[in-house]
């Protein structure tokens, strides 16, 4: 046990807040690259010493800022390391709130990760949320104001649910406020809650509509953070506290597949990566939902990936789009020849999620599937495999081909296009080489994956050549298909509907029902209480006057005429004063001796 342990999201906080004083370019950009590698490399020397640490007593609680286990340790690697490639990537935006959202965002993501109370994790699972909203809200413009307040309002209710959960779990429990496993095999009321609260966060159906609707409503560098965090901070909290929660496995099922079918549909670029983010996300709820060791190195080893090869997408993608200022597949194309960097790092990123080998999600994926075949699943490890071609569809192929080597765009967008600003390459080339690096060097990943005992080779045989066909079907499909896969300048509805025709709804309640009730209740209360009132207060105006004051004056004007009477008696002379003064006494006298 160390006397002093700094918690690595300190950094990012202190570092935030000091932001605003960096307003010279030669001391901000520097700063810009200084904190994430700072808070890098404190992660580092945190994972490296295992225990307890930051325990906080604080009222009858202690809250435990630090907990250093094998999934921490590897969810906190890739954040941090997530964190330098994000900042790095938007250093030239001169925008320094969105600098600071940034990493007060991550911050909240490393709080969860190390956290090991409900306390804490509140707190910074809130922090995440409000950090979060203000990279959509950056980009400005109505569309990103509206999307932001939704985006805040789902997780705000979803922040509910978990607090709801672990204050009952709390009383159930005689106090205690440990973040651990849930006894899913017994649950309570609370186990549903925190459940709730944690799976809305990782975009669970029917909790997932807000990731496609911010996701593609954020600033450039924006949405590569917020594909990196949220969803990927709350699938370690579901490791940690659903691990064999059956319910997921069928969850898990549906985001896979009809993520699948909206990222086929979707025309926006970046519509299509989060509706893939969802998709991704469903295989690791999935590991979780079995639960086995297996299945959970297969979940924590894919979040990592995960977030290498979208973050990688994103950029590319949002080179694009701050180059040209289109996001739509219909509005984009021929792009390969102003922008042949962008164009090949994209297309890495591609292969990447397509679990292609010698990429990432190649030695990630596979795991997750192996360990549902091993459990006798074999109708989710069959679901599983055919899941696996859609994002080599609509991905690699649509989005890239569209984009990229489509029909020419018009000349106005082509003019536009050229290559981003260095550090955008500089940042897109790094997630590159880490996705090759994560598939074809397999022991980076897997020395750092929560089991190590459990023993997994994806590049067999069998593996190799299951993958090279399915990814062929798909492709044939996708040229056989073509036609009709061709974007198109549509909106896909979702549940997103429910609520947005329900604040429609609500909306107009208030307009044509409760508006009007209030202008009728305001005209009954001018024309009928309001003249009730005036005469009551005429009533009490007229008594007033005639009771009350005349009582009162009548007794004033009664004690002013007899002082003048007096006055009249005197008169200056002091005989006459005694005079008068002997004779009412004599009277007084007179009158008190024959009345005894």
């Amino acid at each position: 046990m160390i006397d002093f342990w700094l918690h690595p999201a300190f950094i990012l906080i202190v570092g935030a807040l000091l932001l605003p004083i960096m307003k010279n370019p030669v001391v901000r950009r520097p700063f810009l690259v200084l904190v994430p590698v700072l808070t890098f490399a404190q992660i580092l020397a945190v994972n490296a010493k295992p225990g307890v640490y930051g325990v906080v007593s604080y009222l009858n609680w202690n809250l435990t800022f630090g907990r250093v286990d094998n999934l921490s340790t590897i969810f906190a690697f890739i954040m941090g390391l997530m964190c330098i490639i994000g900042t790095v990537y938007g250093m030239h935006d001169k925008n320094q709130f969105q600098h600071m959202a940034s990493w007060f965002y991550a911050a909240g993501s490393l709080g969860v990760i190390y956290c090991a109370d409900y306390l804490v994790l509140f707190l910074f699972w809130e922090m995440m949320s409000f950090g979060s909203v203000f990279l959509i809200w950056c980009a400005k413009g109505p569309k990103a104001l509206k999307a932001g307040y939704r985006y805040l309002f789902v997780h705000t209710a979803g922040g509910l649910f978990l607090l709801a959960g672990f204050v009952l779990r709390y009383q159930a429990t005689g106090g205690d406020l440990f973040f651990g496993p849930l006894d899913v095999a017994n649950p309570q009321l609370y186990t549903y809650l925190i459940a709730i609260g944690l799976i809305v966060n990782a975009a669970v159906p029917p909790f997932h509509s807000w990731l496609p609707d911010a996701y593609a409503e954020a600033t450039f560098n924006g949405s590569v953070f917020l594909c990196a965090f949220t969803t990927k901070t709350a699938i370690y909290a579901c490791i940690r506290a659903l691990s064999g929660m059956d319910l997921l496995i069928p969850l898990g099922l549906v985001m896979i597949l009809g993520a699948i079918i909206y990222g086929i549909m979707e025309n926006d670029s970046r519509r299509v990566l989060a509706w893939d983010i969802i998709s991704q996300v469903g295989y690791m709820v999935v590991g979780i939902g079995i639960g086995t060791p297996l299945a959970i190195n297969g979940a924590a080893a894919h979040a990592v990936v995960h977030i290498l090869y979208k973050s990688l997408l994103f950029m590319g993608v949002g080179s694009v789009m701050y180059m040209t200022g289109k996001t739509k597949l219909t509005e984009l194309g021929g792009l390969y020849k102003k922008m042949p960097v962008t164009m090949f790092l994209t297309l890495i990123g591609g292969l990447s999620v397509s679990a292609f080998p010698l990429f990432c999600a190649f030695v990630s994926k596979a795991m997750i599937i192996t360990a549902a075949m091993n459990e006798h699943m074999m109708w989710t490890g069959y679901l599983l495999l055919v899941g696996s071609a859609g994002p080599f569809v609509y991905v690699c192929l649509k989005l890239v081909y569209y984009i990229f080597f489509g029909e020419e765009c018009d000349a106005d967008t082509m003019d536009k296009a050229a290559e981003p600003p260095v550090n955008m390459k500089i940042a897109m080339m790094f997630g590159a080489f880490m996705c090759v690096l994560v598939g074809t060097y397999v022991p980076f990943l897997y020395n750092m994956l929560p089991f190590q005992f459990v023993e997994y080779h994806p590049y067999g045989a069998y593996h190799i050549a299951e993958t090279l066909q399915i990814l062929a079907f798909a492709g044939f499909g996708f040229f056989v298909f073509r036609k009709y896969l061709k974007p198109t300048d549509t909106i896909s509805i979702d549940l997103d509907w429910i609520y947005r025709m329900f604040g429609r709804g609500f909306y107009w309640f208030d307009k044509m029902v409760v508006e009007r009730v209030d202008t009728w209740v305001s005209r009954i209360w001018d024309f009928v209480l309001i003249t009730i009132l005036m005469q009551v207060s005429k009533f009490w105006s007229w008594f007033d006057w005639h009771a009350i004051d005349g009582v009162v004056d009548g007794l004033a004007r009664s004690v002013r005429s007899l002082g003048g009477q007096v006055r009249r008696l005197q008169s200056g002379q002091i005989q006459y004063n005694i005079y008068f003064a002997a004779t009412v006494m004599a009277i007084a006298i007179f009158a008190y001796a024959f009345a005894s």
